[in-house]
């Protein structure tokens, strides 16, 4: 039974947004939403994780938890999901520093 994902991604190369616009709707620049088989979006993800590189990806699902959804992450990123007693919330790591420009 399909079921409505929305996927984020940052920075990603440019044949991965076509493959995803193959099954998904993008509704802004890097946001997908579409309504896929359990099968289909594991494929989806599978691949987005295979070649987000440097980049970043979100995707957010139904799934039968006490919020009704689950979140996976691919990539490097500074909102990072972490159970706390079988809810998700997001938990924000450091800033990477920054390097020193000397001119």
């Amino acid at each position: 039974m399909p079921t409505m994902v929305v996927l984020a991604t940052t920075a990603v190369p440019d044949h991965l947004r076509g493959a995803l616009s193959r099954w998904t709707t993008e509704v802004v620049p890097g946001i997908f939403v579409g309504s896929v088989s359990a099968r289909v979006r594991d494929e989806l993800w599978e691949a987005t994780s295979a070649v987000v590189g440097t980049g970043a990806a979100v995707l957010v699902h139904p799934a039968p938890t006490e919020q009704g959804y689950a979140i996976r992450t691919a990539g490097a990123r500074r909102r990072v999901p972490a159970d706390f007693d079988g809810l998700t919330l997001i938990r924000m790591t450091a800033a990477p520093p920054r390097e020193l420009v000397m001119e």
